[in-house]
């Protein structure tokens, strides 16, 4: 019983970090998600007439396509597929950010959330129909055609790859404070454990020091 009292208030300590965590992970998908509709609804007005605007000569410029593919223009052919990867990948990010304990982690997650999100609105919601709707690209990068969802996706594969390199966890400073509370409540209980035996022994000398003196006294008067 004493286990589980002590127990308790470590999950409740812990999970106040774990909330600011998720609240960081849902601000920042969200930012991703309306940068990235708002692009493409500028795009749909100011490229509408199909020319490239060069930016950096052919390196990188403007153009507006639609996308049945993958980011950047792959697997055009596989629109149905790529639509339940895409919230797959969504699915699984919302079930594993329950367990974010880590800054680093939190950006990575919210950048694949709101990237996978912002093409998955595309494939719902446009044309040529649900689940089949083409995701609009407008960044023109020479070899390739992307947009903001794209970017978000390509960045959070690089840290991805980078903490997982480093050797960085998924729960990080949760999980480094809980083993820190564990630490604390382990290293208490054989520090209490000590005083109460030091306590236990005085209270016996003192007893024992008494019965000796009121034997020494019964002697006497004998």
């Amino acid at each position: 019983m004493s286990a589980q009292t002590s127990a308790a208030p470590t999950g409740r300590r812990l999970q106040p970090g774990r909330g600011r965590y998720l609240r960081l992970l849902w601000v920042l998908a969200a930012a991703v998600l309306l940068l990235d509709q708002l692009t493409k609804v500028w795009a749909l007005e100011a490229l509408a007439d199909g020319t490239r605007r060069a930016l950096l000569g052919s390196v990188l410029g403007l153009r507006l396509v639609f996308n049945p593919g993958a980011a950047f223009s792959f697997a055009n052919s596989q629109t149905w597929l790529l639509t339940v990867v895409a919230l797959a990948v969504v699915v699984f990010v919302l079930r594993v950010s329950r367990r974010l304990g880590s800054r680093a982690w939190t950006v990575a997650l919210a950048l694949v959330l709101g990237g996978a999100s912002g093409n998955l609105v595309d494939r719902l919601l446009r044309a040529p129909g649900v689940g089949r709707g083409h995701v609009v690209d407008f960044i023109d990068y020479g070899v390739f055609v992307g947009n903001v969802a794209d970017i978000a996706i390509v960045v959070a594969a690089a840290l991805i790859m980078w903490l997982s390199v480093t050797g960085r966890e998924l729960e990080g400073e949760a999980a480094a404070s809980a083993a820190g509370t564990g630490r604390e409540a382990a290293g208490e209980a054989p520090g209490q454990a000590r005083a109460e035996a030091r306590e236990s022994g005085t209270s016996g000398t003192q007893a024992q020091e008494a019965q000796a003196r009121g034997a020494l006294k019964q002697g006497r008067q004998a």
